[in-house]
């Protein structure tokens, strides 16, 4: 039994090996209890939400209890979490008047989908009747969802790293992701190291094409998926470097993808550059992402230019798998697909 990162209780790590286990090829385990402890608190301390009837914020993580841990059995990662939540919120009302109420989350586990989620919002005994509890129990616990699926995220990410994950060839998955993470600000807006199909002057044949799939969510918090750094990863499971801003860059899924924003409206549009790393250097596609609410859930839809004939078919299964259904596995918003 060894442990490792002494002096900081987040990084104490056991590992278990068999006295066969060359390159931790056969079991390896990591107890990321208190990291996630840790992780699950600073998600949850501050998050608010707000409209004209006034302002909610979560001010005390009171209880985090449960455990986490990461397999690495035969190469393949397994993650297990079982989480009970409490937690405490503070409302003022636009009058300036308090309200203090309690949060449980009784169980977060790998077990149940986001979806499935039990988020208990409710007042502190003799608060008085207020319409800010209603604001919590909808915007409110739909913001601590999206939390919670951050830590799903960062479990997976973040946590893993250092993890040994053997390929055929020697070369471990974490270090070929790693390897890329380092590289990528670098690359940005410029060919990849691995070079794509060159770029001879002929014209490509390219086509067009539309999505349209519906998130159990607000335009707000969906528009936000796309912009926020940490959000990002959470739903690509991998690295990724995301600037929120007009002429901002993008880079995810470990450098497969990246490109430009174009255009942001907030809760209604994105208008990117867009391009798989393997296109031929310097061609994008042109990508619009329009956001339309419809009361209880939002449908997105995308508007996909300039794609690359010989690469419609991956890219639309694309946009599906890795975006859309990703998104709703993820944070739990959950709908048909159009």
């Amino acid at each position: 039994m060894a442990k490792w990162g002494e002096g900081d209780p987040r990084w104490i790590v056991e590992e278990r090996a068999d006295a066969t286990n060359v390159n931790n090829w056969h079991w390896t385990e990591r107890d990321a209890t208190n990291w996630s402890s840790e992780k699950l608190k600073e998600l949850l301390m501050g998050l608010c939400v707000e409209s004209e009837e006034g302002k909610c914020e979560v001010t005390e993580v009171s209880k985090v209890e449960g455990e986490a841990s990461i397999n690495n059995r035969k190469g393949k990662l397994i993650f297990f979490y079982e989480w009970n939540l409490k937690a405490a919120w503070t409302g003022t009302s636009k009058s300036g008047i308090k309200y203090k109420g309690n949060i449980e989350v009784p169980n977060l586990s790998d077990e149940n989908d986001m979806d499935d989620l039990d988020i208990s919002v409710s007042l502190c005994k003799d608060e008085p009747e207020t319409a800010l509890l209603s604001l919590m129990r909808k915007e409110g616990a739909d913001k601590i969802r999206t939390a919670l699926a951050s830590y799903v995220g960062f479990l997976k990410t973040e946590f893993t790293q250092g993890m040994i994950l053997p390929t055929a060839n020697g070369v471990t998955k974490q270090q070929t992701a790693q390897a890329t993470t380092k590289t990528s600000k670098t690359q940005i807006g410029s060919c990849s190291a691995a070079p794509p199909p060159s770029n001879t002057g002929v014209k490509i044949p390219t086509c067009k094409f539309s999505l349209k799939d519906t998130f159990l969510t607000s335009p707000e918090e969906l528009y936000r998926v796309f912009l926020n750094q940490e959000l990002v990863q959470a739903f690509t499971r991998s690295g990724a470097m995301v600037e929120a801003e007009k002429g901002g860059k993008f880079r995810l899924l470990d450098g497969n993808v990246n490109g430009e924003f174009q255009e942001l409206v907030p809760e209604q549009k994105i208008v990117m550059k867009w391009r798989f790393n393997s296109w031929p250097c310097e061609h994008y596609a042109t990508v619009t992402l329009t956001f339309i609410d419809k009361g209880n859930e939002t449908e997105l839809k995308i508007e996909c230019r300039a794609v690359p004939e010989s690469e419609e078919e991956r890219t639309r299964d694309g946009w599906q798998r890795y975006y859309c259904h990703a998104i709703k596995q993820t944070f739990g918003y959950g709908a048909r697909l159009c």
